[in-house]
């Protein structure tokens, strides 16, 4: 297995100023994380250690991570513990549906760990946190950020019968890199997986991290794989490691260049293309519901700047 290029630790690039966020602070953030704590969530945001959790949970909302907060992945750029998973808590699914009703939000978003030891993968848990949600909360839209089951159609299938606005599975990088950023996932698998979900209908999505020795043109490959199973959204954001034992960043991806990819992302045909270097995958998600929202946005400011007639 060929290794990434390491960076030692003074040649490491240093950290550009467009990288800067604030502190979470407010009564709204404050409101969030007493809900978070007293209903016993996990949310990605923390497990992730996501740059706009502060922007996100002041505005009420937060991106919850089920099946439990420890992996059975061991993936290089990742913050979720890696392990043995506890048992599966078959109430969770009641108790993220409470927690979005208290917090009274019109679009949610789920993940969750992988769960590779179990047959289903958590597929079940998935279905029944979604019907759930649902229930108890008519009026939220629901995106949904599922692992890749190991690509069985059956377990995929849950989640299309329960039917969430969106599903998102992210590719993370470009297939090159996969094997070791992804250890246990496969590039085409996850491709596979988009082009399953949007053969049965729903709207699809995905994410991918620079800034891990990626070149452009392998970015934008990528790009063409995903258009052409026929992926709505698509978001790209620098990648910012968690912590020293996770894999380095090769560079700081400038946000010239993200805007740059996201018009080739538009040419492409992607009806939503997120691009900056504080983009994460559910950043914005609420508005990636809307069919034609991204791509309408994004042909007015080329016809405000003269560049479309």
């Amino acid at each position: 297995m060929q290794d990434l290029p390491t960076v030692q630790p003074e040649a490491r690039p240093k950290k550009p100023d467009w990288l800067r966020v604030k502190l979470p602070i407010g009564e709204s953030y404050k409101h969030v994380r007493g809900l978070v704590d007293t209903h016993k969530l996990h949310t990605i945001c923390e497990s992730g250690n996501c740059p706009n959790m502060g922007e996100c949970w002041g505005a009420g909302t937060a991106t919850f991570m089920i099946l439990g907060n420890v992996c059975t992945r061991s993936c290089g750029f990742c913050a979720v513990a890696t392990g043995r998973p506890d048992p599966l808590d078959w109430d969770e699914p009641q108790r993220v549906a409470e927690a979005i009703h208290l917090m009274k939000v019109k679009h949610a978003v789920i993940t969750s760990v992988d769960r590779d030891e179990i047959k289903d993968g958590g597929s079940i848990i998935w279905y029944n946190t979604i019907k759930a949600v649902k229930a108890l909360n008519p009026g939220t839209t629901l995106e949904t950020l599922i692992p890749d089951f190991k690509g069985e159609v059956a377990n995929i299938q849950r989640v299309i019968d329960a039917a969430p606005e969106v599903v998102s599975h992210n590719m993370e990088t470009v297939e090159r890199l996969s094997r070791q950023v992804r250890i246990q996932a496969k590039y085409r698998r996850s491709i596979e997986v988009l082009r399953v979900l949007k053969q049965g209908g729903m709207r699809t999505k995905t994410g991918i991290m620079l800034g891990l020795g990626e070149t452009k043109e392998e970015v934008v490959q990528t790009l063409e794989d995903l258009a052409a199973v026929k992926v709505d959204v698509v978001t790209l954001g620098q990648y910012l490691q968690p912590t020293k034992k996770h894999l380095a960043v090769q560079r700081f991806v400038h946000p010239d260049e993200f805007k740059e990819l996201r018009d080739i992302g538009y040419n492409l045909g992607f009806d939503y293309v997120e691009s900056g270097p504080l983009v994460r995958s559910s950043y914005h998600s609420e508005v990636h519901v809307f069919e034609g929202y991204g791509r309408r946005k994004w042909m007015d400011e080329k016809r405000m700047a003269g560049e479309l007639l």
